[in-house]
């Protein structure tokens, strides 16, 4: 019995596949075929049932899954311990929130490019409902989004919170701040996070709510897009105010207040735990450190 043994089945057993594990493992299907045999061999019991388009644990697969995690997390803390390098090397899957990558993510893909230089990295951006599902389907190793993810083999780790403000286009000569009623900005576009999304739902609520109005709510999946129209004067943008600090600055947007506000976005990393890829959690702890300390420099530069 070997790590690659147990790797190839707690793998096979996460993705139901022989070939997708193949391909996860940077190996061809027999030799993770081979590898399966000779464990089931050595074990004296089949680890798993094959059919047809489906690969399921048997019994005994099930009741050996969690020995097979603990000697795998077992040999990575002996490594630590004794001050080996900890493999980390091929593909990691990232899904991304676009929040995200407008603010730390480039420094976040940086630090990973010095630490860990054998580690590939391949990024998905996408709405959270949809970043969501792709962990739980093991579709995504790790995953930047507004959490936490209520499923009990996800784990999560919190990133940074994002107060959203109201902004729009000044008038001729205008600086500073402006006030504005929900019921004056309901005559205006609102511009903001896509339909299936947190701020969308409570923006709708709100409006609704407390104007007594159905607010014209113009989502979008880029808050690039988002942050353009608002300077062009198509309506007020809900975003968060990270993003849109330059244009602050430089007096393209004004912020506007009221006497309502989203809720402030909290992100978490996210991913199921795998022995045998610590490197998993590592880059969460990682990006849980970088955010912290963008969010620490900007709340200093906004006061």
């Amino acid at each position: 019995m070997n790590l690659k043994q147990l790797e190839a089945y707690l793998w096979v057993a996460k993705l139901g596949s022989f070939s997708k594990t193949a391909e996860r493992l940077f190996t061809t299907q027999p030799a993770i075929s081979s590898r399966i045999s000779n464990l089931e061999d050595e074990l004296g019991t089949p680890l798993f049932t094959r059919e047809t388009g489906a690969v399921r644990l048997t019994a005994a697969g099930r009741a050996l899954m969690s020995l097979a995690e603990d000697a795998l997390s077992a040999v990575e803390a002996m490594r630590a311990r004794a001050g080996l390098p900890v493999e980390a090397a091929g593909l990691l899957r990232l899904g991304v929130s676009e929040t995200i990558v407008q603010t730390w993510l480039p420094e976040l893909l940086a630090q990973l490019r010095d630490t860990y230089p054998l580690l590939d990295v391949e990024i998905s951006v996408d709405v959270t409902a949809n970043l969501r599902d792709e962990i739980v389907d093991h579709a995504l190793d790790l995953a930047f989004l507004m959490g936490p993810v209520s499923e009990y083999t996800v784990s999560n780790v919190a990133l940074s919170e994002y107060p959203l403000v109201w902004a729009m286009q000044p008038g001729p000569g205008e600086v500073g701040r402006r006030y504005m009623t929900l019921k004056e900005m309901s005559t205006y576009p609102i511009l903001t996070y896509a339909r299936n999304t947190r701020p969308f739902a409570e923006i709708n609520d709100a409006f609704r709510r407390l104007t007594g109005q159905v607010p014209r709510i113009f989502p979008s999946t880029s808050l690039s897009a988002c942050q353009r129209m608002a300077e062009r004067g198509v309506g007020i943008g809900a975003m968060p105010k990270a993003l849109i600090r330059r244009a602050l600055d430089e007096g393209r947007l004004i912020e506007v207040d009221s006497e309502w506000y989203p809720t402030p976005l909290k992100f978490t990393a996210s991913y199921i735990n795998d022995p045998s890829r610590p490197v998993i959690a590592r880059v969460a702890e990682m990006a849980a450190a970088i955010a912290q300390g963008v969010t620490t420099a900007d709340v200093a530069t906004s006061t």
